[in-house]
C-alpha cells in the first residue's frame, strides 16, 4: 500500500466500511483541537461520528498532576481509560480524527507505547469519509467494560533531560514538526508564556510534508522527506512539536517508512519554550 514497510499502521475507509459490525473492531474519534482555534471535540462527537465510534479526548486519558496538556498517563491510568471503552489486547483499534491525521498519530503512538500494536489510524479521517457519503451517527456507543493491561515501552518517550543531552549536536537528533516561522521564532507561540525558537541542534521538519489531503504520502515521499531534513539511518530520532500531539505525525510517517528508531518528546515545546532554565535558539 503507497509503497508502505509497515502498511498494517493505516486503514482505509473501505476497509473500515466493510468491519462495522465486526464486534473485534474498536473504533475511536480521537480527535484534538489546537486551543485557538475554538472547536470542542466532545460537541462535534455527539453531533456526528462514525457509527460505533468512542470518544478518546487526549485531554481526559492524560496525566492530569502534570500542568502540561495532555501528557501520557502511567500504564494503570491508560488500562483503567481503555477498558472502560471495551478495549482489550485482543481487540483491534481503530482511530481516526475529524481533520484527517491531526490528533489521530497521537492516539495510535499511546496504544503503541502501552503495548498495543494492534492499532492503525483511518487514512483521510472523517473528512474523507463524509466526502464518500459514509454513514454518521449521533446515537452514543453501548460499551461494554474490557480489561486492557497497559506495558509501557519506555524508549518510545523522552524526557526534559534526554532532550537536554541532545543540545550540543551529538546523539539523539531532535526533528521540530512546527511550522518554520514558530521554530525560527518569527511567529508567536500559541501558548501563554512560551518563548519563541527552537531547541538547540533541531532540525526543522512540518509535519505536513507527510500528509496530503489528511492522508499520507508514499514511502518514498517520506523517505526523501527525512533525507533532505537529514534524518540519516541509524541515528535515532527525537519528534517534538507543540504539546506532543503532531510530533506523533512524523513517527507514524517514519514507522510506515520501516523506521521505528524514534521516540517523542512529550512535553515538546510547551515544555521547553516555557521554562526559564532551557536554552533556545532562533
Amino acid at each position: 500500500m503507497n509503497g508502505w514497510k509497515n502498511p498494517d499502521a493505516v486503514v482505509t475507509t473501505g476497509w473500515l466500511a466493510a468491519q462495522l459490525d465486526d464486534p473485534k473492531v474498536h473504533i475511536l474519534d480521537g480527535s484534538y483541537h489546537l486551543p485557538n482555534v475554538k472547536r470542542n471535540g466532545d460537541a462535534e462527537y455527539r453531533a456526528a461520528h462514525i457509527p460505533g465510534a468512542a470518544l478518546f479526548d487526549i485531554d481526559a486519558v492524560c496525566d492530569v498532576k502534570n500542568p502540561l496538556p495532555h501528557m501520557l498517563p502511567s500504564p494503570g491510568d491508560f488500562s483503567i481509560s481503555a477498558g472502560a471503552l471495551g478495549i482489550s489486547y485482543a481487540d483491534r483499534v481503530i482511530v481516526y480524527d475529524t481533520t484527517g491525521n491531526f490528533s489521530a498519530p497521537r492516539v495510535w503512538w499511546m496504544f503503541r507505547i502501552m503495548g498495543h500494536d494492534n492499532v492503525a489510524v483511518l487514512d483521510g479521517g472523517l473528512p474523507k469519509w463524509q466526502a464518500e457519503g459514509r454513514p454518521v451517527t449521533a446515537v452514543l456507543p453501548a460499551i461494554r467494560p474490557a480489561k486492557f493491561t497497559a506495558t509501557l515501552r519506555p524508549d518510545m518517550v523522552r524526557s526534559l533531560d534526554q532532550v537536554r543531552a541532545t543540545t550540543d549536536g551529538k546523539g539523539e537528533l531532535v526533528v521540530d514538526v512546527r511550522a518554520p516561522g514558530r521554530f525560527n521564532g518569527t511567529m508567536p507561540e500559541i501558548r501563554p508564556g512560551v518563548r519563541s525558537g527552537h531547541i538547540p541542534a533541531a532540525v526543522n521538519l512540518p509535519y505536513e510534508r507527510f500528509l496530503a489531503d489528511g492522508r499520507f504520502r508514499s514511502g518514498e515521499e517520506i523517505e526523501a522527506a527525512a533525507k533532505e531534513a537529514g534524518l540519516a539511518p541509524g541515528r535515532r530520532v527525537i519528534t517534538s512539536c507543540g504539546s506532543g500531539v503532531t510530533a506523533c505525525i512524523v513517527g507514524l510517517a517514519l514507522h510506515l517508512a520501516g523506521r521505528d528508531d524514534w521516540a517523542v518528546y512529550d512535553g515538546s515545546w510547551t515544555e521547553w519554550g516555557g521554562r526559564s532554565d532551557t536554552p533556545v535558539a532562533v
